[in-house]
């Protein structure tokens, strides 16, 4: 009795060391950025052969893990091409989810993927059960390199006449890589992003596709590769489809003309150059962080606009970031059920089950939290930047977007560490985060409901 007594508490105390795949996710991607740090703290790392220091340094691990792309050095003039091989990786590892870089390492050396491993992929991709999360994430590795590979080679065709074979070819993959998994990184220099390509058909094209594929989540492409017919997809992949559709037109006609006659923008741009900035733009913030118009010189109208789709961001299950499609689709369609007075939240002739709307609420909610608190104390922290240079910037990198008005590297080191918290928050997840760091709790064993009763709202 008394061995089998001390057998019951040592497994309790054991499982108070265990941790949920909620937890593992945030403690991963942390180790991760740690590991980043050090690396891109190394005087190796960078061109004047002197650290970086490691503020700096962990901030931009943080925001290439979190593939947002925000910057405090210019990433093609400072670091060498070791420390940019270095960003690469992180951004690779941070967009796919380093639980899907795992278990490509575990393909690789045959080891058996276990119950505890898939709970935590589950987790990692949104997904809705653990049956076939193995195969999932297979197909998520080949579609990945395929896609990335696509992009490289069509980005390396205009990089290589300018810039010659290896560093053409090197610099179409790198932006192949930083435009699948949104991340905003690029090589170009002297913080210019892809400016110079304002009117390139290839390249913006090719970006925006890039982006486009990383922001739709690897369900709704496996899913237009594999069923190939709309009337044949899911809620889900109809729903992001038709959110990230409405999103881009949406965000081309207000960039189109609220920019139209603005001449740092687009004026002086030929009708085809306006055109591809518009689209570019309405793209971008969804969750790229490239440019080919100076950001910090468009009209507030535009800069305001822009905020939203970063808040909003791209769609579960990929390697975008904010509150994501789905969430503010199925707030819009609560709010319009509300006004219509239908009890039930409906589209495509399906109901949406009450704890995702109450899950959508969550997720906003947290997440409209972290960006107000972090403004406020950023607006303490840095002065003599204004309240929307600042409200920019927290949105960004919340939404894992890495578009900036231009304060980026001029914020103190509190600025940085709390844009790094924001960005982190952004890509791990506002309701995993709340999750992972909310104290467990035993199941009740019977179910309590106390009396239903009124307030007054609205």
């Amino acid at each position: 009795m008394i061995v089998g007594g001390v057998v019951m508490n040592t497994r309790k105390k054991m499982d108070l060391f265990q941790l949920d795949p909620s937890q593992i996710l945030v403690l991963g991607f942390s180790i991760v950025i740690i590991i980043g740090s050090i690396l891109l703290n190394l005087p190796i790392a960078s061109k004047s052969g002197e650290s970086v220091g490691f503020i700096n340094a962990f901030f931009t691990a943080t925001s290439s893990v979190c593939v947002t792309g925000l910057i405090v050095v210019d990433t093609g003039t400072h670091w060498t091409v070791f420390g940019q091989t270095i960003i690469i990786l992180l951004i690779q590892v941070g967009g796919l989810g380093f639980m899907t870089m795992g278990t490509f390492i575990a393909f690789v050396v045959g080891k058996k993927i276990t119950l505890k491993e898939r709970l935590v992929m589950q987790e990692a991709l949104n997904q809705f059960s653990i049956s076939g999360i193995v195969r999932f994430t297979k197909y998520i590795l080949i579609t990945t390199f395929v896609i990335e590979s696509i992009g490289a080679i069509l980005l390396s065709i205009k990089f290589v006449p300018r810039f010659g074979w290896t560093k053409g070819i090197g610099y179409g993959i790198f932006h192949a890589i930083s435009a699948f998994c949104n991340a905003g990184f690029d090589l170009i220099g002297n913080f210019s992003s892809l400016t110079g390509y304002v009117d390139d058909v290839l390249v913006n094209f090719t970006i925006c596709g890039l982006i486009i594929c990383g922001g739709l989540g690897y369900t709704v492409i496996l899913e237009m590769i594999t069923k190939k017919r709309v009337s044949k997809f899911s809620l889900h992949s109809k729903m992001v489809l038709m959110i990230t559709t409405v999103l881009i037109v949406a965000g081309f006609v207000a960039i189109f003309v609220l920019e139209y006659n603005n001449p740092d923008t687009l004026q002086k741009l030929s009708l085809k150059g306006k055109i591809l900035a518009s689209v570019f733009q309405s793209v971008s913030p969804r969750t790229a962080g490239f440019n080919t118009v100076p950001i910090d010189k468009m009209t507030m109208a535009s800069i305001f606009f822009t905020i939203l789709l970063m808040f909003i961001g791209g769609s579960p299950a990929g390697t975008a970031g904010g509150i994501k499609t789905t969430t503010a689709g199925v707030l819009i369609l609560t709010i319009i059920s509300v006004i219509k007075g239908k009890e039930d939240t409906q589209i495509f002739d399906r109901r949406i089950a009450k704890d995702l709307i109450n899950r959508a609420l969550a997720v906003v909610g947290i997440a409209m939290m972290i960006v107000v608190v972090i403004t406020i104390l950023l607006s303490i922290t840095e002065k003599g930047f204004q309240f929307i240079e600042i409200l920019f910037e927290v949105v960004s990198a919340f939404g894992t977007v890495g578009l900036s008005v231009g304060i980026t590297s001029k914020l103190t080191s509190i600025g940085k560490i709390l844009i790094a918290f924001t960005m982190f928050a952004g890509r791990v997840g506002p309701l995993t985060i709340a999750v992972a760091l909310a104290k467990k709790q035993k199941k009740e064993k019977a179910c309590i409901r106390y009396p239903e009763d009124k307030v007054i709202v609205g």
